[in-house]
C-alpha cells in the first residue's frame, strides 16, 4: 500500500449559479453553531436603522433591548473540515487586504 498524505492542491473551480443563487444577498449578521460534527452558518440581515437606534440608546445611557429581530437570509451547513478550509481562505483574504492597505 502506498502512504497517503494529507495535502492541499489548488484547482480551478467554477460554480454555476442556480436560480436561487443568481443574485447576491445582503447580510450584516452571522452566527456559527456546531452540532454532531456539522457547522451551521446562519447569515442574517438586521435593518441598519434599527442598529443605529440601539447604538444611540446605549450611548444615551438607556437600557438596550433584550432581543432583536432580523431576517434569516440563508443557512449553510458544512463539515468541520470545510469550515476549517473556509477559515483559511478568510484569513488569506484579510491578510492580503491588510497588506494592500499598508502599501
Amino acid at each position: 500500500m502506498s502512504d497517503v498524505k494529507d495535502q492541499t492542491i489548488a484547482l480551478n473551480v467554477r460554480l454555476k449559479p442556480s436560480e436561487s443563487s443568481a443574485h447576491p444577498r445582503a447580510s450584516n449578521y452571522t452566527n456559527v453553531g456546531v452540532a454532531q460534527g456539522i457547522a451551521y452558518l446562519d447569515f442574517g440581515f438586521i435593518e441598519p436603522a434599527l442598529l443605529a437606534a440601539i447604538a444611540k440608546t446605549a450611548k444615551d445611557g438607556q437600557a438596550a433591548p433584550k432581543g432583536l429581530e432580523g431576517a434569516l437570509v440563508t443557512r449553510v451547513a458544512m463539515g468541520v473540515d470545510v469550515l476549517a478550509r473556509l477559515h483559511q481562505q478568510i484569513q488569506q483574504v484579510l491578510v492580503s487586504m491588510r497588506d494592500a492597505r499598508k502599501a
